[in-house]
């Protein structure tokens, strides 16, 4: 049975669209601002592509996962990508594609470089090392343009070091000031470190403090009549100032955490985060009962076994008892949040907006029938 597409049964948002075969294996990974209008062309349009055909012919079914904005989808496919490796998606499937972050290495005489995250599970659910080295790291970047504009900055203001491999002697670099010559010991190992020290700092603030440091660099410029070098600067600032819209589906993190929708609907939609990137989204029938206890029953079924690092929760009934029927001799207790504000409160709200459409659809589908 081919698939029927009914468009008003998707939103007019920005979001990501997984296509699936009849097995319900993945088969494509899109997204749009306008869920609705992208996936009817799918639909109401003659594909010249075969591959566009072929991809067509198999869909079954398409789920969908709702975000704040473009951002968001944007960052959200590529991971997706990554993770799952479509068939048909030929392009972000390799590691060293997408969006970039900017790390300092942890060499002796650390520089700052691009850096892409590895986003490989293994076979028992945990994401494999990351390909870290450990330094200061910062994005994901989805504008080359905006990193570059950092990278560039934040390397000269603090004269690091650009080289894959050390010269003996000093380059062009250092004679135009944009380096500060370490290769040749034109400063002390001891100042470069707390140069690179700085720069980890400055990086970790990623906002006004960076802007302000550039303003003062720009000021200095002028001042020393040195205008090309200003107008540079300004440049620079103007790009930076422009920041992208903010997001939650992939950020800095070392923890795996299970976010968990409770809806007046007998259901929970459970959100995997790992590593700091959401991962997936899933639904579950809750056991008949009164509603607290069918919150604490799932929570204490569901992570008997493997858990992750913490839970966010937007209810629970009884969490001194759910922590006691869960706790396991030498594992550390499972950190249960139910947060009002704040970071994981945006995630709880971003599982709460996936889950009324999940319900509304549902519905939908079944009046329909």
């Amino acid at each position: 049975m081919s698939f029927r597409f009914q468009a008003h049964e998707y939103p007019e948002c920005s979001g990501c669209y997984l296509m699936k075969n009849a097995a319900g294996e993945l088969l494509y990974v899109g997204k749009s601002k306008n869920l609705r209008s992208r996936l009817r062309s799918y639909f109401q349009q003659q594909h010249t592509l075969k591959r566009i055909r072929l991809l067509v012919s198999q869909i079954a079914m398409i789920e969908v996962i709702l975000v704040n904005n473009e951002a968001e989808s944007l960052l959200l496919e590529n991971n997706l990508i990554k993770i799952h490796k479509p068939p048909f998606n030929r392009a972000l499937v390799k590691d060293n594609s997408g969006y970039g972050y900017l790390q300092l290495s942890e060499e002796p005489f650390p520089r700052l470089d691009v850096h892409y995250r590895k986003r490989t599970i293994k076979p028992n659910g945990s994401p494999q090392e990351q390909g870290i080295s450990g330094g200061q790291r910062l994005g994901p970047f989805r504008s080359r343009q905006f990193r570059d504009a950092l990278l560039e900055f934040v390397t000269e203001h603090f004269g690091l070091r650009t080289c894959s491999s050390m010269p003996k002697r000093v380059c062009l670099l250092y004679h135009i000031k944009k380096c500060s010559g370490i290769c040749e010991k034109m400063i002390t190992e001891e100042e470069y470190r707390d140069r690179a020290r700085q720069a980890s700092k400055l990086l970790t603030n990623q906002g006004e403090k960076l802007i302000e440091a550039m303003y003062a660099k720009m000021q200095l410029y002028a001042e020393q009549l040195q205008f090309e070098k200003a107008g540079s600067m300004l440049r620079h600032i103007r790009i930076l100032e422009q920041v992208p819209d903010k997001q939650i589906v992939d950020r800095e993190g070392h923890l795996n955490q299970d976010v968990l929708y409770f809806g007046e609907n007998g259901q929970v939609l459970l959100a995997k985060v790992q590593e700091g990137m959401l991962r997936d989204f899933q639904m579950f029938e809750l056991e008949r009962a009164i509603e607290e206890t069918a919150c604490d029953k799932f929570i204490v079924s569901h992570y008997t076994g493997e858990r992750p690092d913490e839970l966010i929760v937007n209810k629970i009934g009884n969490l001194k008892k759910v922590n006691a029927l869960l706790r396991r001799k030498g594992d550390k207790p499972l950190q249960i949040t139910q947060p009002k504000r704040g970071l994981k409160y945006e995630l709880l709200q971003l599982c709460k907006n996936n889950y009324d459409y999940r319900v509304a659809r549902a519905f939908s589908s079944e009046k329909s029938l």
